[in-house]
């Protein structure tokens, strides 16, 4: 550790935007209590960081690393947006997998002060060894909520020691370790899209469970993105069941910034400064999912049938056509990037159409707004039950064989949240929640104490490597 009781803390996050962008948050938000980060990725990914506040620049040193030349990665492919197809994951990883030494080489020789915490993602579950053979403790960073990690279960039974699921008929029912009623769980078609690839052994030559169990395992504690007064119960679980600290860093409430391409978006802004309070339905599905032109239409036709206001960041493809022009008169399409934050904000917005990302979740609650969640992919399925269970969203219904949706579905749920009556214990639970996600002074004092955690553990692998 540097002078005057700081940290240096390295940052290692997954090759993911999502990952990327909430690794960078906390790391801008310990850097503000005076902390030193060394955050480590690729020059593509580094370059694609939004820019850092001046006032906390010094603390933040973006080191890059090249990813080593992978079979049947392409050129150029440093982060999973860039992917042409998702069977060319496993690549990826492999390439990620051979940034090891770079590491371990960055944390013996190259850091100056030296590090006291490595801070990890996921999907480096070589990270334990690396922490071991350089002595300095390491922590994995879940961008995942509790209720996930508990229902993905503890390392023994991932690595197949105990309780091991065999069939992904078993991943649709809460597991037998949850000693509280959920339903929380898997769809038929949800556990066949993301269990039957991750209990293969994929092109990196680990599979996705063993993967993580190893991360889970290795690691001296694990860090959370949630805090104890949304999911007390399950905090407490995955305590118990992975034999680990569990300290919640807060919920990282988005904060609105400065943009200096202001003057690009002002037709939207525009647009939404002329809708009613709380009327307009933001529309957008995150940057991993790739939407089917039949899933498309089907959202197109909700969005119709809802006679509500609404703004679709489409970023990719091409709407249905004749729907700009059908819906004009009370929508609005945006076909790239947009500043989520900033129009999530809005006065205008009420509603929220989201494939159900965790960041997402915790914007759109902080922000207030009645959800409707259409899930697509990884933990988003499970975070959908999350919410419907305690109140605060409601999920498109689905085909359960093949989870094909329709735009009736879509409409139903969006007027339900927004307008319709029996929506009101809805909008009232929002409203509670939003007390909690949206509560700045609560949050920064879950991150204090979290790196009260750091301050005071700091020293612990070193002591037991030298004993």
């Amino acid at each position: 550790m540097d002078n005057n009781g700081r940290l240096h803390i390295v940052m290692l996050p997954w090759l993911a935007l999502g990952h990327l962008q909430t690794f960078l948050e906390l790391s801008k938000r310990i850097a503000q209590k005076g902390h030193r980060i060394s955050f480590l990725s690729t020059p593509k990914n580094i370059q694609r960081l939004p820019k850092i506040p001046q006032h906390i620049s010094p603390l933040i040193n973006l080191v890059q690393f090249p990813l080593p030349p992978t079979e049947n990665l392409p050129a150029g492919v440093e982060v999973t947006i860039d992917l042409p197809y998702d069977d060319l994951r496993p690549y990826l990883k492999k390439a990620f997998d051979g940034l090891r030494q770079n590491v371990l080489n960055f944390l013996q020789e190259n850091s100056n002060p030296p590090v006291d915490w490595i801070i990890y993602d996921y999907a480096a579950y070589w990270i334990p060894s690396v922490s071991a053979e350089c002595g300095v403790p390491c922590a994995y960073f879940s961008t995942f909520n509790a209720a996930t990690l508990g229902f993905v279960g503890p390392p023994q039974v991932l690595l197949g020691k105990e309780d091991q699921r065999t069939t992904v008929h078993e991943y649709t029912v809460a597991p037998k370790w949850v000693p509280f009623p959920s339903i929380i769980a898997y769809k038929e078609y949800e556990a066949r899209q993301e269990v039957e690839p991750a209990i293969k052994q994929d092109a990196s030559g680990v599979n996705e469970l063993y993967r993580f169990a190893l991360t889970i395992e290795g690691c001296d504690f694990l860090a959370i993105r949630s805090c104890i007064e949304f999911e007390p119960e399950w905090l407490e679980l995955i305590g118990e069941l992975f034999h680990k600290d569990i300290v919640p860093v807060g919920m990282l409430p988005p904060i609105i910034q400065e943009d200096s391409n202001e003057k690009e978006w002002e037709s939207t802004f525009r647009w939404l400064d002329q809708q009613e309070a709380g009327s307009v339905v933001y529309v957008a599905f995150g940057s991993e999912a790739k939407l089917t032109s039949a899933q498309v239409e089907q959202i197109a036709i909700g969005l119709e049938l809802t006679q509500l206001p609404f703004l679709w960041a489409f970023r990719a493809g091409k709407a249905p056509e004749g729907f700009e022009e059908r819906t004009k008169c009370r929508g609005f399409v945006c076909f790239d990037w947009v500043p989520q934050i900033r129009i999530l904000a809005h006065r205008s917005i009420g509603g929220f159409l989201t494939h159900g990302g965790w960041s997402s979740i915790v914007e759109g609650i902080s922000f207030g707004l009645k959800m409707v969640v259409l899930p697509l992919m990884f933990d988003q399925g499970l975070n959908a039950r999350n919410l419907v269970e305690r109140g605060v969203a409601a999920e498109v219904p689905r085909n359960v064989e093949d989870g094909s949706f329709t735009g009736e579905g879509i409409a139903e749920s969006l007027r339900l949240v927004m307008v319709e009556e029996k929506g009101e214990t809805l909008r009232a639970k929002v409203r509670e929640y939003r007390d909690t996600f949206g509560d700045m002074e609560m949050q920064d004092k879950r991150l204090d104490d979290f790196i009260k955690y750091l301050l005071s553990h700091k020293q612990k692998k070193v002591l037991s490597t030298t004993v």
